[in-house]
């Protein structure tokens, strides 16, 4: 990993672009954006889609910068 999280970034969805599922960055960033979706569904101010980006963005973040 380099000091650029841009970078960093770009080669991680890249990655994930070319290689789907099995990437390694892939299944839990689903994951995280499905539990997202739940938490959307169930807190009164998290909208759905809002849930996804903010689940998905929080673990993707985690997958960059452990």
């Amino acid at each position: 990993m380099s000091d650029n999280i841009m970078e960093d970034a770009k080669a991680e969805i890249t990655g994930m672009a070319k290689q789907g599922v099995r990437h390694p960055s892939t299944k839990p960033v689903l994951a995280a954006a499905a539990v997202g979706a739940l938490a959307g569904a169930f807190l009164p101010l998290l909208s759905i889609p809002a849930g996804i980006v903010i689940g998905a963005g929080a673990m993707f973040y985690k997958r960059l910068r452990p």
